[in-house]
Protein backbone atom coordinates (compact mmCIF):
# COMPACT_ATOMS: atom_id res chain seq x y z
CA UNK A 1 0.00 0.00 0.00
CA UNK A 2 1.09 3.61 -0.92
CA UNK A 3 -0.36 6.77 -0.38
CA UNK A 4 0.38 10.14 1.26
CA UNK A 5 -0.28 11.85 4.65
CA UNK A 6 -0.97 15.57 4.04
CA UNK A 7 1.09 18.07 6.83
CA UNK A 8 -2.66 18.95 7.77
CA UNK A 9 -3.90 15.24 8.22
CA UNK A 10 -0.81 14.55 10.93
CA UNK A 11 -1.29 17.35 12.98
CA UNK A 12 -5.15 16.96 13.17
CA UNK A 13 -3.87 12.82 13.88
CA UNK A 14 -1.72 14.59 16.87
CA UNK A 15 -3.61 17.06 18.26
CA UNK A 16 -1.05 19.64 17.13
CA UNK A 17 -1.34 23.21 17.28
CA UNK A 18 1.09 24.55 15.26
CA UNK A 19 1.52 28.62 15.85
CA UNK A 20 1.62 30.19 12.85
CA UNK A 21 4.78 32.85 12.39
CA UNK A 22 4.81 35.31 9.87
CA UNK A 23 6.94 35.27 6.99
CA UNK A 24 10.48 35.10 7.52
CA UNK A 25 10.48 35.30 11.12
CA UNK A 26 10.47 31.59 11.74
CA UNK A 27 13.87 31.09 9.40
CA UNK A 28 15.24 34.68 11.26
CA UNK A 29 14.77 32.89 14.96
CA UNK A 30 16.53 29.73 13.67
CA UNK A 31 19.28 31.60 12.42
CA UNK A 32 19.47 33.08 16.09
CA UNK A 33 19.22 30.30 17.71
CA UNK A 34 21.93 28.44 15.45
CA UNK A 35 23.86 31.20 16.55
CA UNK A 36 22.75 30.96 20.45
CA UNK A 37 22.35 27.22 20.37
CA UNK A 38 19.38 27.76 22.33
CA UNK A 39 17.34 24.28 21.75
CA UNK A 40 20.72 21.96 22.09
CA UNK A 41 20.44 19.00 24.56
CA UNK A 42 22.73 20.92 27.27
CA UNK A 43 19.70 23.25 27.12
CA UNK A 44 15.98 21.61 26.60
CA UNK A 45 17.42 17.85 26.88
CA UNK A 46 17.48 15.36 23.98
CA UNK A 47 14.19 15.53 22.32
CA UNK A 48 14.09 11.91 20.72
CA UNK A 49 15.08 9.99 24.10
CA UNK A 50 13.09 12.32 26.19
CA UNK A 51 9.67 11.74 23.87
CA UNK A 52 10.68 7.40 23.75
CA UNK A 53 10.58 8.03 27.57
CA UNK A 54 6.96 9.95 27.32
CA UNK A 55 5.62 7.86 25.05
CA UNK A 56 6.51 4.56 28.03
CA UNK A 57 5.70 6.43 31.11
CA UNK A 58 1.65 5.93 30.55
CA UNK A 59 1.13 9.41 30.40
CA UNK A 60 -1.61 10.35 28.06
CA UNK A 61 -0.25 10.49 24.31
CA UNK A 62 -1.92 14.15 23.62
CA UNK A 63 0.02 17.34 23.27
CA UNK A 64 -1.01 18.33 26.39
CA UNK A 65 0.14 15.35 28.29
CA UNK A 66 3.07 15.85 26.71
CA UNK A 67 3.73 19.66 27.70
CA UNK A 68 2.89 18.69 31.08
CA UNK A 69 5.27 15.91 31.38
CA UNK A 70 7.94 17.91 29.73
CA UNK A 71 7.81 20.78 31.68
CA UNK A 72 7.91 18.46 35.18
CA UNK A 73 11.10 17.36 34.30
CA UNK A 74 12.41 20.71 32.50
CA UNK A 75 10.40 24.15 33.94
CA UNK A 76 13.30 26.00 33.12
CA UNK A 77 14.29 24.82 29.93
CA UNK A 78 11.99 26.80 27.84
CA UNK A 79 12.78 30.12 29.28
CA UNK A 80 16.57 29.61 29.03
CA UNK A 81 15.58 28.76 25.46
CA UNK A 82 13.78 31.98 24.78
CA UNK A 83 16.73 33.95 26.75
CA UNK A 84 19.44 33.04 24.50
CA UNK A 85 18.02 33.09 21.14
CA UNK A 86 15.97 36.39 22.10
CA UNK A 87 19.52 38.09 22.88
CA UNK A 88 21.22 36.56 19.52
CA UNK A 89 17.83 38.09 17.92
CA UNK A 90 18.68 41.47 19.93
CA UNK A 91 22.44 41.24 17.59
CA UNK A 92 20.86 40.29 14.47
CA UNK A 93 18.39 43.67 14.79
CA UNK A 94 21.75 45.71 15.65
CA UNK A 95 23.67 44.22 12.56
CA UNK A 96 20.75 44.52 10.07
CA UNK A 97 20.77 47.93 9.61
CA UNK A 98 24.41 47.95 8.55
CA UNK A 99 24.06 46.11 5.94
CA UNK A 100 24.22 47.05 2.40
CA UNK A 101 24.37 46.42 -0.82
CA UNK A 102 28.41 47.27 -1.09
CA UNK A 103 28.61 44.80 2.12
CA UNK A 104 26.57 42.26 0.62
CA UNK A 105 28.75 42.45 -2.64
CA UNK A 106 31.84 41.87 -0.72
CA UNK A 107 29.97 39.12 0.97
CA UNK A 108 29.30 37.49 -1.96
CA UNK A 109 32.70 37.55 -3.62
CA UNK A 110 34.76 36.30 -0.57
CA UNK A 111 32.18 33.20 -0.50
CA UNK A 112 32.59 32.31 -4.61
CA UNK A 113 36.23 33.53 -4.59
CA UNK A 114 38.22 33.50 -1.32
CA UNK A 115 36.40 31.08 0.28
CA UNK A 116 36.11 28.49 -2.78
CA UNK A 117 39.70 29.17 -3.68
CA UNK A 118 40.72 28.51 0.12
CA UNK A 119 38.51 25.35 0.48
CA UNK A 120 39.59 23.69 -2.67
CA UNK A 121 43.28 24.70 -2.20
CA UNK A 122 43.38 23.29 1.12
CA UNK A 123 41.27 20.19 0.57
CA UNK A 124 44.15 19.12 -1.97
CA UNK A 125 46.78 19.72 0.61
CA UNK A 126 45.35 18.42 3.15
CA UNK A 127 44.46 14.86 1.08
CA UNK A 128 47.88 14.92 -0.06
CA UNK A 129 49.35 15.20 2.96
CA UNK A 130 47.15 12.64 4.81
CA UNK A 131 47.92 10.69 1.88
CA UNK A 132 51.49 10.89 2.06
CA UNK A 133 51.15 9.67 5.92
CA UNK A 134 49.47 6.59 5.39
CA UNK A 135 51.81 6.02 1.92
CA UNK A 136 49.09 5.89 -0.50
CA UNK A 137 48.09 8.03 -3.38
CA UNK A 138 45.26 10.09 -2.92
CA UNK A 139 43.03 11.67 -5.53
CA UNK A 140 40.04 14.68 -5.85
CA UNK A 141 36.34 13.77 -5.86
CA UNK A 142 34.58 13.66 -9.29
CA UNK A 143 31.48 16.01 -10.07
CA UNK A 144 29.33 13.06 -9.13
CA UNK A 145 31.09 12.43 -6.00
CA UNK A 146 31.43 15.55 -4.80
CA UNK A 147 27.61 15.27 -4.68
CA UNK A 148 27.55 12.85 -2.30
CA UNK A 149 29.52 15.10 0.23
CA UNK A 150 33.06 13.68 -0.82
CA UNK A 151 36.02 15.49 -1.57
CA UNK A 152 38.64 13.56 -2.26
CA UNK A 153 40.34 9.50 -1.68
CA UNK A 154 43.20 8.58 0.48
CA UNK A 155 43.83 5.21 -1.33
CA UNK A 156 40.35 3.81 -1.58
CA UNK A 157 38.46 5.73 1.35
CA UNK A 158 36.41 8.44 0.56
CA UNK A 159 36.79 11.39 3.31
CA UNK A 160 34.78 15.34 3.36
CA UNK A 161 37.30 17.86 4.51
CA UNK A 162 35.71 20.27 6.18
CA UNK A 163 36.87 23.29 8.41
CA UNK A 164 36.67 22.45 12.25
CA UNK A 165 33.72 25.05 12.52
CA UNK A 166 31.41 22.76 10.59
CA UNK A 167 31.23 20.13 13.30
CA UNK A 168 29.07 23.38 15.34
CA UNK A 169 26.81 24.46 12.18
CA UNK A 170 23.95 22.43 13.15
CA UNK A 171 21.90 24.00 10.36
CA UNK A 172 23.18 22.07 7.87
CA UNK A 173 21.23 19.32 6.78
CA UNK A 174 23.67 17.89 4.05
CA UNK A 175 24.22 14.34 5.55
CA UNK A 176 27.60 13.28 4.81
CA UNK A 177 28.55 9.33 5.33
CA UNK A 178 32.47 9.22 4.94
CA UNK A 179 35.05 9.62 6.75
CA UNK A 180 35.57 13.58 7.97
CA UNK A 181 38.63 15.61 8.04
CA UNK A 182 39.19 18.45 10.13
CA UNK A 183 40.59 21.45 9.64
CA UNK A 184 41.45 24.71 12.08
CA UNK A 185 43.68 27.24 10.30
CA UNK A 186 46.25 28.40 12.75
CA UNK A 187 48.87 31.48 11.82
CA UNK A 188 51.47 29.98 9.63
CA UNK A 189 49.61 26.54 9.81
CA UNK A 190 46.48 24.07 9.54
CA UNK A 191 45.78 21.50 12.81
CA UNK A 192 44.46 18.44 10.97
CA UNK A 193 41.95 15.95 12.47
CA UNK A 194 41.08 13.23 10.63
CA UNK A 195 38.32 10.56 11.81
CA UNK A 196 39.53 7.23 12.64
Amino acid sequence: MKYTLKNEEIKEYNESKSYSFPKYTSQLINLANQNAQGTRPQVVGQMSELFQEFQNSGEEMTIDGWRRWYKERYPDAIEKATSKIVHQVQNLSDTIPIIDKDMIKHWIEDLVIDKTFDGLYLQKAILASLAKRKGDKYRLASVEEEAKGIDGFVGSTPYSVKPSTYKTMGHLSEIIDVKKVYYTKKKGSLIIEVED
